[in-house]
């Protein structure tokens, strides 16, 4: 059976869908992850660009151009400012969707950690941490 999800940003007007499981799920410390999402870190999920379709909104699109001279194209919401997904250059063919803009436990863990030379401190210790519940 074929695993459907959806992503959507914070205000639910931009949504899309992906089929299939990721083809690669990463962790990414890089500053301008921790710019684009308010976090220590960023998690994608890449897909075949053909099994990703846009079920709903018009995305705004910003370029930006890493170190290595690549360029990714962020699409996001023109209303709450989500970033849902993007585009590189250097996977043509791919698309990577922010992983919580799926709210799905399910989701594989990301296989790789990227820009550990930017990684914060206490991210080695989350385990550690005092769990809080909230319903």
């Amino acid at each position: 059976m074929t695993v459907t999800r959806e992503a959507s940003c914070s205000c639910g007007a931009l949504r899309l869908v992906a089929t299939g499981e990721p083809v690669r799920m990463g962790l990414c410390h890089c500053t301008d992850c921790q710019r684009r999402t308010g976090s220590v870190f960023g998690i994608q999920a890449w897909f075949p660009k053909a099994s990703v379709v846009v079920t709903r909104g018009a995305p705004k699109m910003y370029r930006r151009t890493a170190d290595s001279g690549n360029t990714i194209d962020f699409r996001f919401c023109a209303d709450c400012g989500t970033t849902l997904w993007w585009t590189a250059d250097q996977r043509p063919d791919w698309i990577g969707v922010a992983a919580g803009g799926f709210a799905d436990k399910t989701l594989p863990a990301p296989g790789f950690s990227s820009f550990e030379r930017h990684r914060a401190d206490w991210t080695r210790h989350i385990d550690a941490l005092t769990v809080v519940h909230h319903e």
